[in-house]
């Protein structure tokens, strides 16, 4: 699905940066201080919940609108993931189109 992802957003014109487990990707939010984040919350290492508060949480990255995308569904995942700092919060699976305007959205703030 990352790969799939990367190549609509770039279609858009979107930079993407991918990691393949959580504790590379909060390195490169650290390092890279990408305009916008979108996570998932299943992660090897470090999970989305970790990276989002920990981001959120720091003064340095806080202002970064970060984008849950993930499969889990629950309502108490939802409220989790509002709760950690996460400027949105999409189920897989999605609606591309209501994921770019999101972001579209997002990084119009």
């Amino acid at each position: 699905m990352v790969y799939a992802l990367t190549i609509q957003l770039e279609a858009e014109h979107y930079k993407v940066l991918c990691a393949q487990d959580g504790q590379t990707g909060l390195d490169m939010a650290r390092r890279d201080k990408p305009d916008l984040i979108i996570l998932d919350l299943m992660l090897p290492r470090v999970d989305g919940y970790k990276i989002c508060r920990m981001l959120k949480f720091d003064e340095k990255y806080k202002n970064i609108p970060i984008i849950i995308l993930t499969a889990r569904v629950q309502d108490e995942d939802k409220k989790l993931g509002i709760e950690v700092g996460a400027d949105a919060y999409i189920t897989k699976p999605f609606n591309v189109q209501i994921l770019l305007d999101k972001i579209s959205a997002l990084l119009k703030k």
